[in-house]
């Protein structure tokens, strides 16, 4: 990546020089951030290694009482989140272009795209892409808003319910982190972390004990975040290779996939994001493409393109029901999926906001709200209509596997494409693209945990954002390998009970952002 002017002189005149930074051979690693959260992932490592079960059991509580009373909490920032960046957008503060006036755009359209788009959701639409529709029509787990399974209703209510979680509401919330980080770093000069947000609220702070805790807190969340996606998809990916190589789905098997995949994402890391990151990131675009003309032309054209259209339609029909919090009918639906979900995506939001602020230089805030938020809806409605509203067709048909009922999520898009022409290749592309999307969903995992333990110095050496890397691989095998899916279990729910601070610094956030943004517009 070319420099960018972080640590220089900001409009208040302060310098944000990193002087407590410790640089040894070439690294350069806050002495704060780096130690303290290091020890913090060593610690929950240690105790979900110690006991899995009680470990699980503990955090699976906390979870589900956040879950249960902060919901209403929840709710509020997910829709007021999507709420302020369509504010930012239409608004004459959409014009400010992060890098100031002159600034141009370091990466095109499509790679800009490609690389945001694989960071944020690409091994999710594969993973549920067919599951969950599927999953709230036949009543897998509940149903959204009570509608009566396997209808016509339901059909409609499990595509308005599976775009309305992976439509607006995911992106605003990493969008949020990628506008004040963006804007701070850029046209502010401070370091490339959310701690700079907090600049506008509480001044100089923001460089002392408090910036340093919303550092730490934001890069143990971005390792255990990342540590259970890799180990559940490892166990995904390896699935569809047993069902198409017909080679054992065995446990070392799995911890090799993780091996393999870490390997190529150091490969790529080393390559920088011009010849590794965004390379790649083009490749899944167009293999996701080619995945996605074959399933449309399976399932049929001309019921793909009404599908576009209904699918829009539920999206837009549910999106304000299931925004809702007051007296739900649905209540165990309601926290096992949408609650569940928005804190979820917290444990994403420092990932994917720092890293899409990483390489949006050049972009108005309209821009960034364009791409970042209404782009990837538009892209999941085409997606869930190919794949979910294909795999209920299939259900209803019975056509399938699947109409035997969903009973291995692993397994669900493997099953509908045996349903549907060249079943071999549509599922060799779908571990392809798996491998890949992990690849780059690591890497950017990386660069932001190294840029958080830097101190936000985007431009470290390559060889401490492989360690980064080398760090996650250690923490997903450590508990794949000794506390097997207990641990996992309880690493993901420590990480989606992190989601609820998340959210209230991502409120603190949007008022310092406004703040700054309001200043910047008499400038």
């Amino acid at each position: 990546m070319k420099d960018v002017p972080v640590y220089e002189q900001s409009a208040g005149g302060e310098a944000y020089m990193p002087a407590s930074n410790i640089r040894l051979m070439g690294f350069n690693f806050h002495r704060v951030i780096f130690p303290a959260s290091l020890a913090i992932v060593m610690v929950m490592v240690a105790l979900a290694l110690g006991n899995p079960d009680a470990f699980a059991q503990n955090l699976e509580g906390v979870k589900g009482w956040i879950l249960q009373n902060l919901d209403w909490f929840i709710m509020i920032m997910g829709n007021l989140a999507v709420l302020f960046c369509a504010g930012v957008a239409i608004s004459p503060l959409g014009r400010i272009r992060l890098g100031g006036k002159d600034a141009r755009p370091e990466f095109s359209t499509l790679s800009w795209f490609s690389m945001m788009f694989a960071a944020g959701m690409g091994v999710g639409l594969l993973y549920w892409g067919v599951a969950e529709p599927v999953a709230q029509y036949t009543e897998w787990w509940k149903t959204p808003l009570n509608v009566t399974k396997l209808t016509p209703e339901a059909s409609h209510a499990a595509m308005g319910a599976t775009l309305f979680h992976w439509g607006f509401h995911p992106w605003a919330i990493y969008l949020v982190s990628a506008l004040v980080v963006g804007f701070f770093a850029y046209n502010r000069g401070l370091p490339f972390s959310l701690s700079s947000g907090l600049q506008p609220l509480i001044g100089k702070a923001h460089k002392g004990l408090p910036g340093q805790l919303v550092d730490v807190f934001t890069v143990v969340l971005t390792v255990f975040g990342l540590a259970t996606s890799l180990g559940l998809g490892a166990m995904q990916a390896t699935a569809g290779i047993t069902h198409v190589l017909g080679l054992p789905n065995s446990f070392g098997f799995q911890l090799l996939f993780i091996l393999a995949v870490t390997g190529l994402a150091a490969l790529s890391l080393w390559r920088g994001l011009d010849a590794g990151v965004k390379l790649l990131s083009n490749l899944n675009m167009l293999l996701a493409l080619a995945l996605f003309v074959l399933v449309v032309v399976g399932v049929g054209v001309l019921n793909f393109g009404a599908g576009v259209l209904n699918s829009s339609i539920d999206y837009a029909q549910y999106f304000l029901p299931l925004s809702n919090w007051i007296e739900r009918p649905d209540q165990d639906w309601f926290h096992g999926w949408t609650v569940f979900y928005w804190a979820w995506w917290c444990t994403w939001g420092p990932l994917v906001g720092v890293f899409v602020a990483r390489v949006s230089r050049g972009r108005t805030l309209r821009q960034m709200v364009a791409m970042v938020m209404l782009a990837p809806t538009v892209a999941a409605i085409c997606w869930f209509t190919a794949f979910g509203g294909g795999a209920i067709a299939q259900v209803v048909a019975g056509s399938s596997t699947l109409a035997q009922g969903l009973t291995d999520v692993n397994m669900a898009i493997f099953q509908f494409l045996d349903a549907l022409p060249m079943p071999l290749i549509t599922s060799g592309l779908v571990v392809l693209l798996l491998v890949i999307f992990m690849v780059t969903s690591v890497d950017s995992g990386a660069l932001v945990v190294d840029n958080l333990a830097s101190g936000g110095d985007p431009n470290t050496h390559r060889g401490q954002r492989v360690l980064w890397l080398g760090m996650i691989a250690i923490v997903t095998i450590t508990l794949f390998v000794i506390g097997g899916d207990k641990a996992l279990q309880g690493i993901q729910a420590g990480a989606v009970a992190m989601g609820l601070p998340f959210m209230a610094l991502m409120l603190l956030l949007m008022i310092g952002f406004l703040k700054a943004l309001c200043q910047e517009a008499r400038s």
